[in-house]
């Protein structure tokens, strides 16, 4: 049997995952699918591709076209969430700081450079007009949990993470959340290596057909809200919500999506050039 070692974060976007491998799917096909949970996020998976920890990311998209970009030897094979992340902004609970606005030149807390939560920064001071080279500063935290570390020891000041993940959080009185950014793009894709790809192009192709099979019902799957809640530790109005504003995608990104996305990150300085797009996505 073949395996495929996976990684991904461990949020609500994902279950698809899990339910496919609780229920042996890959198994039935010959392919021992194993899951990773990356707490740390896109930069962590991007670094898992490269000494080939893993041999699969459903990753941000931001994050990987940069780090292909930067030499990452993988490609993007499909979308898997075309519907925008929403990133709270988060302050602690006691923080002076009330209005995005106010945040312009404070140490943004991130998981690890080239990490979502960097990157949609960059996304944030954009929109607000701020000054790149000058109004972002930042603080490594490696998690959610270094975050709230972090922010209650104002070792920084505001950190970005997505809406729904943190609402628990928002909820305890942890932190406060006094604003969103959402990506301008289709916010996760699954990305491969590219030697894997060569050698086991019918494997992923296989387990692409199996999770594309499962994305496409998941919202009609019985009481899908309720597994959700209790799963992640959620409110059932915020799931429903979540539900109601995801949309998961069954095919690859497209030429001018790519194009948008690249654009953007040269235009942040995030990225140094732009790679043509068979660089960047493999069609399977």
């Amino acid at each position: 049997m073949k395996i495929v070692n996976i990684g991904g974060v461990p949020e609500h976007f994902n279950l698809a995952w899990y339910l496919t491998l609780k229920d042996g799917a890959y198994k039935r096909e010959g392919i021992n699918l194993r899951w990773q949970d990356y707490h740390g996020g896109t930069g962590d998976m991007c670094q898992a591709l490269r000494d080939q920890s893993i041999d699969m990311a459903v990753i941000l998209t931001e994050g990987i076209v940069k780090d292909i970009i930067d030499g990452n030897p993988s490609s993007i094979v499909q979308t898997f969430v075309k519907s925008p992340l929403i990133w709270g902004i988060h302050v602690a609970k006691d923080s002076k700081y009330k209005t995005i606005k106010e945040l312009r030149g404070t140490r943004a807390a991130i998981s690890r450079y080239g990490s979502g939560s960097h990157l949609m920064a960059y996304i944030n001071a954009q929109n607000h007009d701020w000054n790149l080279d000058q109004d972002l500063k930042f603080e490594v935290i490696n998690n959610l949990d270094g975050a709230v570390k972090g922010l209650t020891n104002a070792n920084a000041d505001y950190f970005m993470w997505e809406k729904f993940t943190t609402k628990p959080l928002v909820d305890s009185g942890t932190f406060r959340r006094i604003g969103n950014c959402p990506t301008p793009w289709p916010c996760f894709v699954i990305a491969v290596r590219n030697d894997f790809l060569t050698e086991h192009t019918e494997d992923v192709r296989t387990i692409l057909n199996i999770i594309n099979n499962s994305t496409s019902e998941f919202k009609d799957i019985p009481n899908i809200d309720k597994t959700i809640s209790n799963r992640y530790n959620q409110k059932l109005e915020d799931v429903q919500e979540w539900l109601s504003i995801t949309e998961w995608s069954q095919s690859n990104m497209n030429p001018k999506t790519l194009e948008n996305v690249q654009q953007k990150l040269l235009d942040l300085d995030i990225i140094s050039q732009k790679m043509n797009y068979n660089g960047l996505i493999q069609n399977l």
